[in-house]
């Protein structure tokens, strides 16, 4: 039976709203306030609010006020299903178990949840009505009696930007009829205090701010992140069909268990992998020793929604640190696009058809591959935690010999492994070439040829925020924004947010500085004029934790608007082997 506060505080309410006194939403509202003042109650029961309606009863469901809602023929296509637990950020959130025109989520109006668990941060699942960005503070409770205060922040479900979209569904249901036209919801986290336990959290009060599920986001404690890269964009792929692909990737560190993640960013539709192994390469598609399977939450396989991530068991595999491994997944179904890294300046290898993920020989593996797609991290137990390189093409390694491992953060991953002084953190490479600060080179929605990604801004909190057990960032980027004709103080603007957000989250915030390029296209006298402004700022600034002066150890002193010519790869832009050795070998590795 309910309290008697709460029958007397919503039925008259519910009562006038039938009546026709009340708008039905008004009544909706006094439930969710009514529960508000209660004690800590679960998300959902606190759902007061129809997001989602079955194509042929539109009308059961009004997300925003104005009839509009989510296709549940939409959701289902793409995997997001009622009751379904999803990965993405590293957060596992649940989405809701509500038929289509039932209660799904809260609109957020100071309401109390029960939410348990120790991690870095607090994942929600959100989406904004009204037109424009919605927010609110809100609190968390943690077990020893402290709180702590956050600001959370919802784009528009139908205006806000892809780029940071945790899926885009490609209609809008309305009474009238269905429209083509994109909705989207979101993953926002905000920081937690670190290795406290939460116990309950106070929504925002904020109009049109809509949450679907919440959720701790564990902290990745025990593991170290060894090898990651960036998604750069959704490409048009084969389009494979039983097909198996053998993906070479670089380990910084080691470990005596590994685990592999899978990400299906920026995709419209579920990917499927049926299987999938690892084993250390011995030369090409060869392994070292027999592949050893990997599992997914028991199973041989596991199917991706888009938006969402997979992360393999935890599996007893001797990782050896600075190592090439194959990574070995099978795709049963047809694929013809996937998310991918595109510059990887390393073969790896496709075969014919057939699931050959235990092959130990290279004879199935016919096909050359130079993109990584799906694979976005591998993991491995123990060690102090990771480093993580954001920038664009000069740490992607542009430039740099194929197969041979030399950018820059390779070299410094190999610095770390040969000395005792500081800690032998793996290190992260999230390079994207032709990235760019704060402008999008990729929409974040589609299939694109511009593999440029989404700017680091927008993609900040998934590849680094997110990242395995990440203790410091370098910032390399800017070159990018200012050879496009972006002034430098809207660079510096975006490196003052970046490191703002990664302060937030208790990250060592390093930067470095901007390598010269006179000579090359774009690289025009007034292009260098706010290079060296966006240089000047970083390195009197006291907005990083440290400044790295990439800039300094590779420039000309004959002619500092150049390269040096034993450091130039020869395109007055991207140093060769040896500048990116020299970048490697001028970080003060105390500054980790």
């Amino acid at each position: 039976m309910r309290p008697r506060s709460l029958v007397r505080g919503v039925v008259p309410v519910v009562l006038a709203a039938l009546l026709g006194a009340v708008p039905v939403g008004a009544a909706r509202a006094a439930g969710g306030a009514a529960h508000a003042g209660r004690g800590p109650q679960p998300l959902e029961r606190l759902f007061d609010n129809r997001a989602v309606s079955d194509d042929g009863r539109p009308e059961r469901a009004d997300l925003d006020g104005s009839g509009g809602s989510l296709s549940a023929r939409d959701l289902t296509a793409a995997g997001w299903v009622p009751g379904r637990v999803l990965t993405v950020q590293g957060a596992r959130l649940t989405w809701p178990r509500s038929r289509p025109g039932q209660p799904d989520n809260v609109r957020a109006a100071g309401q109390t949840v029960r939410v348990g668990g120790r991690g870095d941060a607090l994942a929600f699942l959100v989406t904004g009505t009204g037109g424009a960005p919605t927010s609110g503070a809100g609190t968390v409770a943690y077990g020893d009696g402290s709180r702590s205060t956050y600001r959370l922040a919802a784009p528009d479900w139908r205006t806000g930007p892809a780029a940071t979209k945790a899926v885009t569904l490609p209609h809008v249901n309305t009474p009238t009829g269905q429209l083509t036209a994109p909705a989207r919801l979101y993953i926002v986290t905000v920081p937690l205090r670190p290795g406290r336990a939460v116990t309950s959290v106070r929504l925002p009060r904020a109009a049109g701010l809509h949450v679907f599920a919440l959720s701790v986001r564990a902290s990745g404690q025990g593991w170290s992140g060894s090898w990651a890269t960036a998604t750069s964009v959704l490409a048009a792929v084969g389009p494979w069909t039983d097909r198996t692909l053998r993906l070479v990737v670089h380990t910084s560190v080691g470990g005596p268990r590994v685990r592999l993640r899978f990400d299906n960013t920026f995709a419209a539709t579920p990917v499927r992998i049926g299987s999938a192994t690892v084993a250390v390469q011995q030369a090409g598609a060869g392994a070292r020793g027999a592949p050893v399977a990997l599992a997914f939450r028991g199973a041989a396989g596991v199917e991706i929604p888009p938006g969402a991530q997979a992360f393999s068991d935890p599996l007893a595999f001797p990782v050896p640190a600075d190592t090439n491994l194959l990574v070995s997944f099978h795709l049963p179904g047809t694929v013809p696009t996937a998310p991918v890294h595109r510059m990887t300046l390393q073969r790896s290898y496709l075969s014919g058809p057939g699931d050959h993920t235990a092959d130990g020989t290279a004879t199935a593996y016919p096909t050359v591959l130079t993109s990584w797609p799906l694979l976005t991290g591998v993991d491995v137990s123990g060690g102090p935690g990771s480093v993580v390189a954001l920038g664009d093409s000069i740490t992607d390694g542009d430039k740099s010999t194929t197969d041979a491992n030399r950018r820059w953060p390779n070299v410094l991953a190999s610095r770390l492994l040969g000395q005792r002084a500081v800690p032998r953190y793996g290190v992260l490479d999230q390079g994207i070439s032709g990235n760019q600060v704060v402008a999008e080179r990729y929409s974040g929605d589609g299939v694109s040829t511009d593999a440029s990604g989404v700017s680091a801004l927008h993609r900040f909190d998934r590849e680094v925020l997110a990242q395995t057990s990440v203790r410091t960032a370098i910032v390399f980027e800017g070159i990018n924004d200012v050879r496009w004709q972006a002034p430098a103080d809207q660079v510096v603007a975006g490196l003052r947010e970046l490191a703002r957000r990664g302060h937030a989250r208790g990250l060592r915030m390093l930067a470095a500085t901007l390598l010269p390029c006179a000579g090359e296209a774009l690289c025009t006298a007034a292009v260098d004029a706010q290079r060296v402004a966006v240089n000047t700022w970083l390195r009197g600034n006291d907005v990083f934790d440290g400044v790295l002066d990439f800039d300094a150890v590779v420039r000309d002193p004959a002619d500092p608007a150049r390269i040096l010519p034993a450091y130039d790869s020869g395109d007055h832009l991207h140093p060769g082997d040896a500048g990116l050795a020299a970048l490697a070998d001028s970080v003060d590795l105390r500054l980790l």
